[in-house]
């Protein structure tokens, strides 16, 4: 099949065409083969056959090479760095040791240019998680280097296709070539960095092939800096069974839209229910100014057949501690500074400092009042192994702000909206501007574990502290 420019069919005979991304829809026979990990300058067609963009890849491939294992199996990986700076592998979701979490000083050091790190651990829970650097994030996000991870239910729902959607966005010169202007003091300190092309599994996409009467498990993963994406899927019907790998009851998105902010993944059920011949859109309409068109749902002139499907049934509930509520210790993290934000100084290396003179030094974001500096800085929280503890996070600024914790996911009590949340664990919890949350854990995974924004120049401009568990 010839794709035409921009074009990307994630269909069978797509995959055949472009065999790098074969992985994100088919299992392969080994479930660990993937030996060696090397993050390395390449060139990726972003915009289609003949139009090559340099980027950073793992494996000379965006995305990154798919991992794909079942609960108990381990990841066996040394990171080779063939790049010219030094980097780290974040195995963002996964309750990995935290010897294996890829933060540089804080877990391990950063690997230098030509040096290696053995990753080693096993995969304690199933679900769609991913991989990504954590030194100089801001960049090394954005140049392209990231991988996702499945790690396969026990019991899946039966589904004609199991693929996964890597959503992206690049800022490109008309060259089709990566801007260079990353840490630019405007996205720091309003939403961060945001592109001007948005890709598919590494791919600007304008079609996605659909048969009558299959049914597919997508697994959309936001790998985008600050892009938050809101997918109205027009003539069907999608229901949200997992969020960032952690099942729910099946149910439809609110206003019919799936939001993904970045490094959150959604796993929905689509049923392609519409006759051979058939186009619906794919539209993001998330930012109320940039509403766009993502893809077309495309239907094939050959039905799969007309057989009624069973009614959907949902994943396992995930094995994970559940908090005591009675016995938990509180705590308030608050998010403040950015542009609009009203903050006037903060503790930034053990002084307060005045908004200006932060400023100057790309630093404009703090956590509890204290701009962070470093990625092993003082922990906020001091965490005894085993106890509950309850969080209530408040954004106090102006911009939406996607919360990681590493090594735990959190169990949502009560919405931004101030309503009681369903039963919903997430380990990336996306906050609107001026909005508070409150979360429950069990700390159960030993170590020193970075909590920060996942907007990487948010992140990096103070937006980050650490959270002790001993």
């Amino acid at each position: 099949m010839t794709l035409s420019r921009r074009q990307l069919l994630v269909a069978g005979a797509a995959a055949a065409a472009w065999p790098r991304i074969a992985l994100l829809e088919t299992k392969p026979t080994q479930p660990n083969i993937l030996g060696r990990l090397i993050p390395e300058s390449a060139e990726a067609e972003l915009l289609g056959p003949g139009k090559t963009t340099t980027v950073w890849a793992y494996n000379g491939t965006v995305p990154g090479p798919a991992l794909r294992l079942k609960v108990g199996q381990r990841i066996n990986t040394v990171l080779e760095n063939r790049l010219a700076r030094p980097t780290t592998v974040h195995w963002h979701g996964m309750r990995a040791p935290n010897g294996m979490d890829g933060v540089p000083a804080l877990t391990q050091p950063p690997v230098a240019p030509g040096g290696t790190f053995h990753y080693a651990f096993e995969a304690r829970n199933p679900g769609t998680f991913w991989y990504h650097p954590h030194f100089q994030s801001a960049e090394q996000l954005d140049r392209g280097l990231h991988g996702v991870i499945v790690v396969e239910d026990e019991n899946p729902p039966e589904v004609d296709r199991d693929l996964v959607w890597m959503l992206d966005d690049w800022r490109l010169d008309q060259q089709g070539q990566i801007v260079g202007d990353f840490n630019d003091l405007h996205d720091v300190s309003h939403q961060g960095r945001i592109g001007n092309t948005a890709t598919l599994n590494g791919r600007a996409p304008v079609e996605f092939a659909l048969r009558k009467g299959e049914r597919i498990r997508l697994r959309l993963v936001n790998v985008a800096n600050a892009w938050i994406f809101a997918l109205e899927f027009k003539g069907h019907t999608p229901s949200i069974i997992a969020y960032d790998g952690h099942a729910v009851v099946p149910h439809t998105p609110a206003d019919g839209l799936v939001v993904v902010g970045p490094a959150q993944r959604v796993d929905i059920i689509l049923d392609a229910t519409a006759n051979p011949g058939q186009r619906f859109e794919v539209i993001d309409r998330y930012y109320r100014n940039r509403t766009f068109k993502l893809l077309d749902l495309v239907y094939s002139d050959t039905p799969l057949g007309s057989a009624a499907r069973s009614p959907l049934l949902g994943l396992a509930q995930p094995d994970l501690s559940e908090p005591d509520l009675n016995k938990a210790e509180r705590h308030e993290i608050i998010f403040s500074g950015g542009a609009m934000g009203g903050m006037r100084s903060a503790r930034f290396r053990g002084e307060m400092t005045g908004i200006r003179q932060l400023a100057q030094q790309g630093k404009v974001w703090a956590v509890n009042g204290v701009v962070a500096s470093r990625h092993d800085e003082p922990p906020i929280i001091e965490m005894r192994l085993g106890h509950s503890y309850i969080i209530d996070f408040v954004n106090d600024t102006a911009f939406p702000h996607p919360v990681h914790l590493h090594g735990h996911p959190m169990k949502m009590l009560m919405n931004a909206d101030k309503t009681p949340a369903q039963p919903v664990w997430r380990d990336t919890l996306l906050m609107a501007p001026r909005t508070r949350a409150t979360v429950a854990m069990v700390a159960d995974n030993p170590g020193k574990w970075m909590l920060h924004c996942h907007i990487p120049e948010h992140q990096e401009a103070g937006m980050m502290t650490v959270v002790s568990v001993t």
